[in-house]
């Protein structure tokens, strides 16, 4: 290769495989290849053989002619032509109307007069498509221009190959996206699309749901564990101009708070040890949604400090990061504690609640709406049944549903729905169609009463004697055990790490018995 080729090889190179936007590489291509090469354009074509077309990628602006803006359909001949294409090389065409392929581009531009040099693009004896240069006029080209184009092909190869493989990778995010959106639709449906209580227990909840999904203010739920907070935050999303965006949740005691700033807000790559790679957090990846912030009381203090700024500034800056990163998200936090008196006692920001408060939403208890008990249980059971494959929807037994409404259900509805899917479970190795009557299930999660001859409680027990008494007496029915499907996490409807942090609090020691 000849010196000044070396350097018009390596310029041209330079502008080929400098960018994925094809439409700029052929736009600094055509200017430096025009200095060389007779030019007033520049397009690049593939091939569809399963639609038997040509394909426009690109194409400069070129004045006078006409832009390709559909497919162009090919004959038999034409297409056995391309096909049958397997060298590197350049054709000369200086009339193009008389070309077996090029008269089909000819014709699609406006059948002006000119000439062409077409590069086949192949990689590894597969044809890719064509790169092609024209420009105004009949014998316009020698071999010597053909020659110095032809010395392109291997840069405009590579760059078509990666702009079809950045197309694809496109196309496959695009599908993921509509695919992410119908199933989370179809997850909203299958787990909150219906409020039971909505027009009784819970309706002046659902008055407020209306009152502020259409907004963009923040939301705090309130209400104590299992009441359906998430069931709630989920209604606000799904009724609010953001539906169609993404939901994220967060479960504030489950995350470590060693990892809680690389989880919300994102890491830089080598931005410690073991952040090999670089991470969105989950405030990126809620852009233009919502945000749940379940458990918020759980939030460490400096994490609270950078929520504040993300509420503050509308940006996030990842771990290791010195660039801001802008979002738009909408933050609904929920907890079962009482953030006031958390401020009193230095865990929680009292600015920070300030910000969280603006629109409280208080969730009733169970024990506060009785009237829903009957229509949860039917809930529940339909949704069981359907899960647990049983070929007839079950029945309570009569009265049944009277006794359930005149327990207290500290567990609430999480409660309720262990206690129906436990004698469901129970009524599998029943006769087909014997009706539910829930007293086993029932019994294990009924407090008794003290003996008449009991002594009378000297003082009301203290909030935390009272909740270090339960979780005793949850762990006793679980053997000990925390974590699993019979663990007393799972019976008291909370996380395990939660249920630990508490224990911990309440210096109730850890492990199971045996």
């Amino acid at each position: 290769m000849k010196t000044n080729d070396m350097d018009f090889f390596h310029q041209a190179t330079m502008r080929i495989c400098g960018s994925l936007d094809i439409h700029m590489v052929l736009d600094r291509c055509f200017d430096f290849l025009k200095e060389f090469i007779p030019s007033d354009g520049l397009t690049m074509h593939i091939y569809d053989a399963k639609e038997a077309c040509l394909v426009n990628i690109a194409m400069t602006k070129a004045s006078g002619f006409k832009s390709i803006e559909s497919p162009l359909p090919i004959s038999g001949r034409a297409r056995k032509f391309v096909e049958e294409q397997r060298e590197k090389s350049v054709h000369l065409i200086n009339h193009p109307e008389e070309h077996i392929v090029g008269r089909y581009v000819w014709e699609a531009m406006g059948k002006l007069p000119m000439s062409s040099l077409v590069l086949h693009l192949i990689i590894e004896d597969e044809v890719l498509g064509v790169v092609s240069l024209f420009t105004k006029g009949v014998d316009r080209y020698i071999q010597e221009h053909a020659r110095l184009f032809g010395l392109l092909h291997d840069p405009f190869a590579v760059a078509l190959a990666n702009t079809l493989k950045h197309q694809e990778v496109l196309r496959l995010q695009e599908l993921l996206a509509d695919d992410n959106q119908y199933l989370n639709r179809q997850l909203h449906h299958l787990s909150g699309d219906e409020i039971v209580g909505a027009k009784f227990g819970l309706k002046n909840v659902m008055e407020m749901v209306r009152q502020v999904a259409p907004l963009t203010s923040q939301v705090l739920l309130l209400g104590e564990t299992g009441v359906g907070k998430e069931v709630i935050a989920n209604a606000i999303h799904y009724s609010s101009p953001r539906a169609g965006k993404p939901f994220i949740k967060v479960n504030c005691g489950a995350i470590p708070e060693s990892l809680m700033d690389s989880e919300l807000f994102g890491h830089e790559k080598g931005a410690f040890t073991g952040a090999l790679t670089q991470k969105r957090g989950r405030f990126e990846r809620a852009d233009k949604g919502t945000l749940f912030l379940d458990e918020i009381g759980e939030l460490p203090l400096q994490a609270q400090v950078r929520l504040l700024r993300v509420l503050q500034n509308k940006e996030v800056e990842r771990v290791g990061g010195t660039a801001p990163i802008p979002v738009n998200i909408r933050i609904i936090a929920a907890t079962h504690q009482n953030l006031e008196q958390m401020i009193d006692q230095g865990k929680f920001r009292e600015d920070l609640w300030f910000r969280l408060n603006v629109f409280p939403i208080t969730i009733p208890p169970l024990r506060q709406r009785r009237s829903d008990i009957p229509a949860l249980v039917f809930y529940f059971m339909e949704r069981k049944a359907r899960e647990m494959n049983f070929r007839e929807q079950p029945v309570p037994v009569p009265g049944s549903l009277e006794r359930l409404q005149s327990y207290d259900w500290p567990g609430n509805v999480r409660e309720l729905e262990n206690m129906v899917e436990r004698t469901m479970i129970q009524n599998m190795t029943a006769t087909p169609g014997e009706p539910l009557g829930f007293e086993d299930s029932y019994s294990k999660f009924r407090k008794t009463n003290p003996p008449e001859n009991s002594c009378p409680i000297s003082r009301p027990l203290l909030l935390d004697e009272a909740m270090k008494a339960h979780i005793q007496e949850v762990l006793q029915m679980a053997n000990g055990k925390v974590q699993g499907e019979k663990g007393a996490a799972a019976l008291l409807g909370i996380n395990p790490s939660t249920l630990r942090h508490r224990m911990k609090k309440l210096g109730i020691p850890y492990g199971r018995k045996g």
